[in-house]
């Protein structure tokens, strides 16, 4: 435990002495201290929420036990099982201050802990996976069907703690896909007919417009937004990227074009599909990936990667790659190796950081003047914010290997990230 903290130097009748901190190495020191403080923290934070669950969930069992017990003629027309969990709902709620449906999800998600997601709830235990984690692994875990879900469990777990709340989501996406007994065909067969756009009431005069489509029109239609939105951004615009989709969206619907005439020309909708070559001739049906979502079925692939040029085909071959190195040629990445790299990567590559790669620069690890090659196990994709950070600051990073990148804070602190989608590369020549 730090004996000295911010709430200590803010209520100091003098000012600390200068020269205590004069050195940028001082600096450092000290942050490194709070930094691990923080992760203590933040390692109690998440044993308690192991703790509340266990203790959910024994409130549950107990209730359950005492209502099945119970011989009175039922009361309103409700069973034993509907008036304990009426019961149980209620209290919990009141007592921690929390809506009643939400106390619902909670005591499903305590008892799924710990009774169907055992390394799940061990981790939480531990204080090394929080529970906004645990919930995306629950998530996933309950849509799949009981015999699969600690298979599932066990595939998901080992990077979970070393991702990002987004990026676990991604990951256990593509799990949960590649975990399913069903087909991957049959499930999107099902669930295209739910398909449905729906409108719910907000508060201040707002209102939520959201739509369940397919997934590949969804980011087709989303990429299209974001790049009519990036051009009508000028010096005078003073409305953020964020707001100008939301307002070419209405426009787009509303009158069949944005406000700004032109706005549209020359841009089309654009996905990036990974469609492995004997998916695309038919032979397997060995899901491809979708760019910012995830895997697809073969079917679905096919039909993407047949279509106009507004969809990029990245046809992956399951034995030999490609050469991903130009040397010291061109500091340019070439347009291939550029594309090549956004389905390695797909997001930004450094810690946290969930940024698409299509938004982002590509960064040389050993800087060109300083001899770096224009490989793909010299670039890594970094959005501005974190190429700045790179070059300003003693933040960096090196290639461990299969696009594994170690970074090295400032503190001297490591973190590693993992590639999205693993890309097999050809020898170098």
């Amino acid at each position: 435990m730090l004996t000295w903290n911010m709430h200590t130097m803010n209520h100091m009748h003098a000012p600390p002495d200068e020269t205590a901190f004069s050195s940028h190495h001082s600096l450092i020191h000290v942050l490194g201290l709070l930094v691990d403080e923080s992760i203590d923290a933040n390692a109690e934070l998440n044993r308690a929420h192991a703790r509340r669950a266990k203790t959910i969930d024994d409130a549950r069992q107990w209730c359950e036990f005492t209502y099945q017990l119970d011989n009175a003629p039922r009361s309103m027309g409700w069973s034993p099982e509907v008036t304990c969990r009426r019961v149980l709902e209620s209290e919990l709620a009141a007592a921690l201050h929390v809506p009643e449906r939400t106390m619902s999800r909670l005591i499903d998600e305590s008892e799924a802990l710990l009774h169907q997601l055992p390394g799940t709830y061990d981790a939480l235990s531990r204080g090394s996976l929080s529970y906004r984690h645990a919930q995306v692994i629950i998530d996933q875990a309950l849509s799949l069907p009981a015999e699969s879900r600690i298979a599932f469990e066990e595939a998901v777990l080992p990077d979970a703690e070393a991702l990002t709340v987004s990026k676990l989501e991604r990951r256990a996406r593509r799990l949960r896909e590649l975990t399913h007994p069903e087909s991957i065909q049959s499930r999107r067969a099902t669930a295209v007919l739910d398909r449905s756009v729906e409108l719910k009431p907000a508060h201040d005069s707002m209102s939520w417009l959201t739509a369940y489509v397919p997934c590949e029109r969804a980011q087709a239609v989303y990429n299209r937004l974001s790049d009519i939105a990036r051009g009508l951004q000028t010096a005078d615009e003073r409305r953020t990227l964020t707001q100008l989709i939301a307002d070419v969206a209405l426009d787009l619907l509303e009158n069949g074009e944005p406000t700004l005439a032109g706005a549209t020309q020359g841009i089309r909708p654009t996905v990036l599909v990974t469609v492995p070559a004997l998916t695309l001739l038919g032979v397997s049906d060995e899901p491809a990936t979708l760019e910012g979502y995830g895997p697809i079925d073969a079917d679905t692939a096919r039909r993407v990667a047949a279509r106009a040029p507004s969809f990029f085909r990245l046809l992956t071959h399951p034995e030999t790659g490609t050469v991903l190195s130009v040397g010291r040629d061109r500091y340019e990445v070439p347009a291939d190796l550029r594309r090549w790299l956004r389905v390695r990567d797909e997001t930004c590559r450094a810690p946290g950081c969930s940024r698409l790669a299509r938004r982002c620069d590509c960064d040389h690890c050993t800087d060109w003047n300083a001899l770096g090659l224009t490989a793909h196990d010299n670039l890594a994709h970094l959005c501005r914010r974190h190429h700045a950070l790179k070059h300003r600051t003693d933040w960096n990073y090196t290639h461990r290997g299969s696009g594994t990148l170690e970074w090295t804070s400032p503190t001297k602190k490591n973190y590693v990230t993992h590639p999205a989608v693993k890309m097999k590369a050809a020898p170098t020549l």
